[in-house]
């Protein structure tokens, strides 16, 4: 059996980034019958109407990666009580021109991480109601809200805890049935 393509990527684009790093968990929680990508988003350009026939490179490496991807997962910080723009603008270029949507009927797995209390819960529901528009499929459960992720990696950016780790696992087994379930449809 062919392994499932996830592709993964996350709405920051700091080096240090805690979203960066629950990613490259999930990348070593897959389960066997899986295997997870990450794409960076750096180097994405404002997203401009203008070029959505004739995008750039770095939009049309993203746009092919999210085609051949059975599944993906965003790992999305929270700024100003949304997501960043450059995930939101990622996800316009993904979805553009109109009639070529990158993300179309795409199962999707939702997660982030923070230092405060509530991590990413307004920005993940934001993220969510962004999928709507584009038909992506997000699991529901477990929702993934790493708050107080400072204390939970290591001086490398390496989440080091164990119940993280385990909500994230199953969070892409969740994600794994429910593209299996999708495919069968």
């Amino acid at each position: 059996m062919e392994k499932l393509k996830i592709l993964g990527f996350a709405g920051s684009l700091r080096k240090a980034s805690y979203n960066k790093a629950i990613l490259r968990a999930a990348a070593e929680l897959v389960p066997e019958n899986a295997e997870l990508e990450i794409f960076d988003l750096d180097g994405i350009p404002p997203f401009n109407e203008d070029f959505e026939s004739n995008p750039p490179a770095k939009v049309t490496e993203v746009k092919a990666k999210l085609k051949a991807a059975d599944a993906i997962v965003i790992a999305t910080p929270e700024y100003n009580y949304s997501m960043p723009g450059v995930l939101k603008n990622a996800l316009d270029w993904a979805s553009r021109p109109y009639g070529d949507n990158s993300c179309d009927d795409k199962p999707l797995a939702i997660m982030g991480a923070s230092i405060g209390a509530i991590a990413t819960a307004r920005a993940q529901y934001h993220l969510r109601q962004t999928c709507v528009v584009l038909n992506m499929h997000p699991i529901n459960k477990p929702e993934v809200m790493v708050g107080g992720v400072q204390d939970k990696v290591d001086k490398n950016n390496t989440l080091t805890d164990e119940r993280t780790k385990e909500i994230i696992k199953s969070m892409l087994l969740n994600l794994v049935i429910w593209t299996q379930r999708l495919k069968q449809k």
